[in-house]
């Protein structure tokens, strides 16, 4: 694992269904950064605030490169800049849609994760995953685990990641709660990993319905400082230097080894 690597977000105000503009856009703001991870929202090409499963279903994309344009470009804007990219999509398996983040490195997809806690109306149209959320020994990069939004409300998912040794953790979201960033300072203090939040930002109207999101997308260190903080309404894309390996000292002082001591009491050891 290198000592220091390049990661942070990209901030974007997708427009509701339109996949190939939201995507085209994305590819752009890509082109401006190289050896980097990048994390980027939950649904980030489609939009949030759908009116029917139809239109889910309508957008929705197979988790596979060869198959699907949106993550056909993604992969191809890896390649060319070095890039390890994290994206929220709808994935359509089989019959089944789920809300689902991939990790893309040069070489093409390495993760799928499929969102387990759903939001609010997104209980109408995914179907909840029902596989932990991974971890991912990334070369150069040091170990990642991968959540999506509405998984920040149950500590036990950022702590399952940790436990399984994540040193980052990337959060696609779309948070609509004005609050829910600040829990992340508190998850990556208590599990001392970095986090890197990538929210969307803007208002979206459709079907009746208008949703604000919050955007101030977000690195937090293991120690839960602020290592750069994105504008609450503009697309931006940041990037941080950080060193992973300052995540795998969980002590808090000499004498309180923080995490490790109770993953000694509840977990059994590798």
């Amino acid at each position: 694992m290198a000592k220091e690597v390049r990661v942070g977000f990209l901030q974007n105000n997708p427009e509701i269904l339109n996949t190939k503009s939201n995507t085209r856009r994305i590819v752009e703001l890509l082109d401006e950064v190289q050896d980097a991870l990048i994390v980027l929202p939950e649904l980030a090409t489609t939009g949030y605030a759908f009116e029917n499963k139809y239109e889910v279903a309508e957008a929705a994309e197979p988790a596979d490169v060869a198959r699907s344009p949106v993550l056909e470009a993604i992969a191809d804007k890896a390649a060319r800049n070095s890039l390890h990219v994290v994206i929220g999509f709808p994935e359509l398996s089989g019959e089944l849609i789920y809300n689902s983040a991939v990790l893309i490195g040069p070489s093409g997809l390495q993760a799928l994760y499929r969102k387990i806690h759903l939001f609010d109306r997104e209980k109408l149209f995914f179907t909840p995953g029902d596989a932990p959320p991974p971890v991912i020994d990334v070369t150069g990069y040091g170990r990642i685990g991968i959540m999506i939004c509405y998984d920040w409300y149950f500590p036990e998912t950022a702590r399952s990641l940790a436990f399984r040794g994540a040193d980052m953790i990337a959060h696609p979201a779309n948070l609509v709660l004005p609050w829910c960033l600040d829990a992340m300072k508190t998850r990556s203090l208590e599990n001392r990993v970095f986090s890197i939040t990538a929210n969307r930002c803007g208002t979206e109207s459709h079907g009746g319905r208008t949703i604000r999101f919050y955007g101030r997308s977000q690195v937090l260190s293991p120690d839960g400082n602020v290592l750069a903080v994105a504008d609450d309404a503009q697309e931006e894309i940041r990037v941080v230097t950080i060193d992973p390996a300052t995540a795998r000292d969980k002590a808090i002082s000499q004498r309180n080894p923080g995490m490790c001591e109770v993953r000694r009491r509840l977990l059994p050891l590798e």
